[in-house]
């Protein structure tokens, strides 16, 4: 259940994008859900019945995808793990997406090692911008009322 829930925090503050600078009275699945650009990223998360998940009480820091990260993916990849028999994989990778804890970008430092709600650990890096396992950080410190959400332009996968 806390899997799923976290799965679902993820995925929310992964559909949140640029220009919210205010939008921190909003949960980041409302966040997410307001914006277009997070549209295949709010779906996956229904999807994996992560939405109670992730508009609970938190703290959760998401590091969202935006739709042209998922469209980045190789053909069909969206799509299969959409399937209903797809659905641990799919919350296995939404909450490869969400850190316990509210981690703002000042908090980060280079090769720092973040635990996710999936049980692995993603590599911050600070060295020309912030990047997460390699994915850039586009738009940074999306405040919101159970969290914070770090737009990414790339879908990380877990190992």
């Amino acid at each position: 259940m806390l899997r799923r829930t976290c799965i679902a925090l993820a995925t929310a503050t992964m559909m949140a994008g640029p220009a919210f600078a205010d939008e921190h009275s909003k949960d980041i699945v409302d966040i997410a859900a307001g914006n277009e650009s997070f549209s295949t990223l709010v779906a996956a998360v229904k999807a994996a019945d992560l939405v109670d998940t992730l508009k609970g009480e938190g703290p959760f820091t998401v590091f969202a995808p935006t739709n042209d990260a998922f469209a980045a993916l190789p053909e069909g990849t969206v799509e299969t793990l959409l399937m209903p028999e797809n659905k641990d994989q799919l919350v296995s990778i939404l909450t490869y997406h969400v850190v316990p804890g509210k981690v703002m970008s000042g908090d980060l430092s280079d090769g720092m090692m973040a635990g996710t709600v999936n049980g692995a650990e993603v590599t911050i890096g600070t060295t020309d911008g912030v990047t997460v396992d390699g994915a850039n950080v586009v738009d940074a410190d999306i405040e919101a009322s159970n969290g914070v959400i770090h737009v990414i332009d790339a879908v990380i996968m877990p190992e």
